[in-house]
């Protein structure tokens, strides 16, 4: 083959990836115009064009997402409206509900009751949403079993489904099967990480967010809790 045209076709591929990063990057950037706020319901995240409920749909926002809060209205039906930007391009009118803000007194609470009145995976979702956004909350160590627990629990599931999706090719290579198991790839981008136990052939959680409360909050009821929880996993 024509070197030209190999080189031709790595640069391609180079600048193919380093779009998509930089499209991934820009995902992630915090929006311009006022105080910003994590989407955490996306049952209420509808952006509107107007502050009402019956308003023209602009878009429904994902959780996780990022906005910048720039003013407040009240509706004629007494539900609160951000007024927000989601990009330099994108504005909008959201409810007071979808979001937490981290430089708001209490708002933290509010996630973690959210948090624990969600299950499974949306319990991990919310929990790490909290984790990376409400980094001085003395709740964090509450949040923090809450995600091992999920986790723990979540493990038993995937190992389940797994297991139905491997079937019998997961002889002679079980671990890599189980590891591999496309289930775990939305808990992996998470952060939140399994082992396989070969003796048992179980997926098991990796104890992360367990460590973490024992090495940083050691005198807190949860460190309690998370030690129990790691001797009880190493049995």
């Amino acid at each position: 083959m024509n070197p030209h045209r190999i080189t031709f076709h790595l640069v391609s591929v180079c600048l193919i990836l380093t779009s998509l990063s930089n499209a991934s990057a820009q995902k992630q950037k915090i929006p311009p115009g006022g105080r910003v706020a994590i989407v955490v319901d996306e049952r209420l995240s509808a952006l509107r064009a107007t502050p009402e409920l019956t308003g023209k749909l602009v878009r429904r926002l994902g959780r996780g997402r990022l906005v910048a809060i720039k003013g407040v209205r009240t509706s004629r039906d007494g539900i609160v409206f951000f007024s927000v930007n989601v990009t330099s391009r994108t504005k909008g009118w959201l409810q007071r509900e979808a979001v937490v803000s981290p430089s708001r007194i209490g708002d933290d609470e509010r996630l973690v009751w959210l948090t624990k009145s969600s299950t499974d995976f949306d319990r991990i979702v919310r929990a790490r949403i909290f984790l990376d956004h409400f980094p001085r909350s003395s709740l964090r160590p509450e949040v923090l079993l809450l995600l091992g627990d999920a986790a723990a629990s979540a493990a038993v599931k995937l190992t389940r489904d797994a297991d139905r999706r491997i079937g019998e090719i997961k002889f002679g290579a079980s671990s890599s099967y189980f590891l591999n198991y496309v289930g775990l790839d939305r808990y992996n981008r998470q952060g939140v990480v399994f082992d396989f136990d070969q003796p048992s052939g179980q997926l098991v959680y990796d104890g992360a967010a367990w460590r973490e409360i024992i090495r940083r909050y050691p005198r807190s009821p949860e460190a309690v809790e998370a030690r129990k929880r790691l001797i009880a996993s190493q049995q």
